[in-house]
C-alpha cells in the first residue's frame, strides 16, 4: 500500500518526498527514486487519482503546440507576420492562416494587421528549433480591436480559466467584458471603463490565491458586489467569447 504524505494544493519545494510505495504514479514535476515520489520543483501539489503533479508557481512560458496565445506583431514580412508570443521565441502567422480573405502576392499586409497590434492565435506547429507557426483560423480567434491587455504568471493561467472555462465564463457574465486569456500569460479585456477594472481586479485575485480552498466562492462574493446593478451580457456573446477558451481545458 501507498502513502501520500502531502495535501491537495499544498505548496512543496524541489526534493520533498510526495508518497511512498508504488500506488502513486509521477506525473509532470514530478520523479520516482526508488519507492518513494519526489517533487522536481517549486509548486502546488494535485492530485488525480494515482497521478500526482506539480503546478510550478514560477517560470517562463513554454510554447506548445495547440496553446492558444495573445501575441503582438513585432514585424510584418512580404509573406506574414511576426508575433512576439510572451517567450524568448517568437513566432510566425502566414497570410494564409491568418485569415480565409484572398490576398493578392506582394499586398501591403499592414492594411490587415499592423504592427503593434495584437492578435488572438492557436500555436499549430513547434520544432525541435524553436520555430512557431500560428493560425488564427478557429472560434474565438482573430485580430483584437481595443480593450485593454494585462499579463498574468502563466503558470496561473488553468485556474484562472477554470474547468471547461467556468471561472472565467463567471467572471464575464458578471462584469459584461469580453476576455481571452492566453497560455502564454497575455489576457484581453474589452468592456466598459467599471467592467474592465472589476474583470482586472478578479483575475489578480485568482492570480495571488491561487494555492488557497475556497477561492472560487471569494472571487464570486467579489463579482456579486462589485458587479450589484449591472446589467448581464447577452447569452449569444458569451457563447461566441467562450467556445475556444473551454477547449484550452479539455
Amino acid at each position: 500500500m501507498g502513502e501520500l504524505l502531502v495535501k491537495e494544493k499544498e505548496i512543496v519545494v524541489p526534493g520533498e518526498e510526495l508518497a511512498k510505495g508504488m500506488s502513486y504514479l509521477p506525473g509532470q514535476g514530478c520523479y520516482r527514486k526508488d519507492d518513494e515520489v519526489l517533487s522536481s520543483k517549486l509548486g502546488l501539489v494535485n492530485v488525480d487519482g494515482r497521478a500526482i503533479k506539480i503546478i510550478p508557481l514560477t517560470g517562463t512560458y513554454n510554447p506548445k503546440r495547440n496553446d492558444v496565445i495573445i501575441g503582438n506583431v513585432i514585424d510584418v514580412s512580404l509573406y506574414g507576420w511576426r508575433i512576439h508570443t510572451n517567450s524568448a521565441y517568437s513566432a510566425m502567422l502566414s497570410a494564409k492562416d491568418a485569415t480565409n480573405e484572398f490576398i493578392e502576392k506582394g499586398a501591403d499586409l499592414t492594411q490587415y494587421i499592423n504592427l503593434g497590434e495584437y492578435v488572438a492565435a492557436k500555436i499549430i506547429k513547434v520544432t525541435s528549433q524553436k520555430l512557431i507557426d500560428l493560425t488564427m483560423k478557429g472560434p474565438g480567434l482573430r485580430k483584437l480591436a481595443g480593450g485593454r491587455i494585462i499579463h498574468v504568471n502563466n503558470n496561473k493561467v488553468p485556474r484562472i480559466i477554470g474547468k471547461q472555462g467556468s471561472m472565467i465564463s463567471m467572471i464575464k457574465d458578471a462584469t459584461g467584458a469580453r476576455i481571452i486569456v492566453g497560455q502564454n500569460g497575455v489576457a484581453w479585456i474589452q468592456g466598459d471603463p467599471e467592467g474592465e477594472l472589476i474583470a482586472i481586479n478578479a483575475i489578480r485575485m485568482i492570480e495571488e490565491q491561487s494555492h488557497i480552498s475556497g477561492l472560487t466562492d471569494r472571487v464570486k462574493e467579489y463579482l456579486d458586489k462589485a458587479c450589484k446593478g449591472r446589467p448581464k451580457r447577452a447569452r449569444e456573446e458569451r457563447e461566441d467569447d467562450n467556445n475556444h477558451q473551454g477547449e484550452q481545458n479539455e
